[in-house]
């Protein structure tokens, strides 16, 4: 029968979204301004700071989404991984050494990893797979809103007031995620559809400790298209992951004063075309399959990492960030679907996912820590090319190799009437 999730345990997820924005992931690129305008570190020194969280993300990334396809405390889950970032982020900005800093973002990596497949799982065990597209496209828009608030008050607080109480918003965001998890009625989740399990397995599968049938891991890596699907998704984030970071060190020099309220600005603008690309890429994938939309997404980036070096103005560099919206909003989005589609029935939905974020976050870190080395020895114009080259690989490796998904995935048809529709 159809899940029917109640209007509360919608709402709460809403606010989950919301108050996740930035938890998700912890200060983000405030932290590059921060280390370079602030405290005077190296751009080295800053990649090596920005791309320790990726690593531990990596580190993380497979055993948290085994962990939440095994575990029914999803909501216990979420509730540690913020408790991670509020205090990751008070290392940070306490005491701002190599030490704490490093620790500190492995902390939020840790939590990051734990937090994505948490929340996807919450939001397959509430609504199914059938309305999926529709609410993962919602979760989206809600988290890039609250990126708008917390971007906003970043950019004052850094600009007027310090700094460091940018750190101490994304503590206080972080316990408001914790209260809100908490008004998710546990016993609407569906566990085995939170973990893909809601159709019949496959032939070749094995029962675990519960009785449940899920597909063995070797039947998964041997996926030619999860395989190149991730190859695509790698290549995509290595070239994406230090963008901004790279702007926001680059408006810090000779603009340190407004260094804050530039970023804010960029984040701004890039989250509020978010909210408006994530609800597109929801409905398009489902009327035009995943590969289109997603493929608009990787045209875009390396389209953007060459305009970054046209023009070094702020305002320019602000609105280039509206191509950052459109691709980044359609790619959090259609990524989920295409992983739930490529899981379908396995009982394996939060390990690809979490195997896949490994795979991306890897590329992130490597990204930050390899952009911090080119901009110290060839500038800021050899590091944005550079990923855009890469970017435009990974345009090459989506478009001739990756299959479609979605038009393959067969339709679900309620046994009884159809779900209500959600608020």
């Amino acid at each position: 029968m159809p899940l029917t999730p109640s209007v509360r345990s919608l709402r709460a997820l809403d606010s989950v979204n919301f108050f996740l924005a930035d938890v998700r992931d912890g200060v983000g690129p405030y932290l590059a301004i921060y280390l370079l305008a602030t405290h005077h570190w190296h751009p080295a020194d800053i990649g090596l700071a920005m791309s320790v969280s990726g690593i531990a993300g990596v580190v993380a990334q497979t055993p948290a989404g085994a962990l939440v396809d095994r575990l029914r405390a999803k909501r216990w889950l979420v509730a540690i991984a913020a408790t991670f970032v509020a205090v990751g982020c008070l290392l940070m900005v306490l005491k701002t050494t190599m030490t704490s800093v490093i620790v500190g973002q492995i902390l939020v990596g840790v939590a990051a990893a734990v937090v994505g497949p948490a929340v996807a799982a919450i939001t397959l065990g509430l609504v199914g797979r059938r309305r999926l597209d529709r609410r993962v496209g919602r979760n989206e828009a809600w988290n890039h809103g609250g990126n708008v608030m917390a971007a906003a008050l970043a950019g004052l607080l850094g600009h007027y007031v310090g700094r460091e109480y940018i750190f101490y918003l994304v503590a206080v965001m972080a316990v408001l995620s914790i209260g809100s998890v908490f008004f998710i009625k546990e016993t609407e989740i569906d566990h085995d559809v939170a973990r893909g399990a809601d159709a019949s397995p496959a032939p070749d599968t094995a029962a675990d400790a519960a009785g449940l049938a899920v597909s063995g891991l070797a039947a998964l890596l041997a996926d030619k298209r999860v395989l190149v699907f991730s190859l695509a998704a790698v290549l995509f984030h290595f070239a994406n992951a230090a963008m901004l970071p790279l702007v926001g060190q680059r408006l810090s020099e000779g603009h340190s004063t407004g260094a804050s309220l530039y970023m804010s600005a960029c984040i701004i603008v890039a989250q509020l075309v978010m909210i408006g690309s994530t609800s597109w890429a929801g409905r398009a994938a489902s009327k035009r399959g995943r590969k289109p939309v997603l493929l608009l997404a990787f045209l875009l980036l390396p389209v953007r990492g060459v305009l970054y070096t046209l023009w070094d103005n702020p305002y320019y560099l602000v609105s280039v960030q509206v191509l950052d919206g459109i691709a980044a909003g359609i790619f959090g989005v259609v990524i989920l679907l295409v992983v739930a589609d490529l899981t379908k029935g396995t009982g394996r939905f939060n390990l690809v996912q979490g195997a896949l974020g490994t795979a991306t976050g890897l590329g992130a870190a490597l990204s930050t820590l390899a952009a911090g080395y080119v901009v110290q020895y060839l500038g800021y114009n050899a590091a944005f090319l550079g990923l855009a080259a890469i970017a435009g690989v990974a345009l090459v490796v989506f478009w001739m190799l990756v299959p479609e998904t979605g038009a393959a995935a067969p339709v679900e048809i309620p046994l009884v009437v159809p779900a209500p529709a959600l608020p």
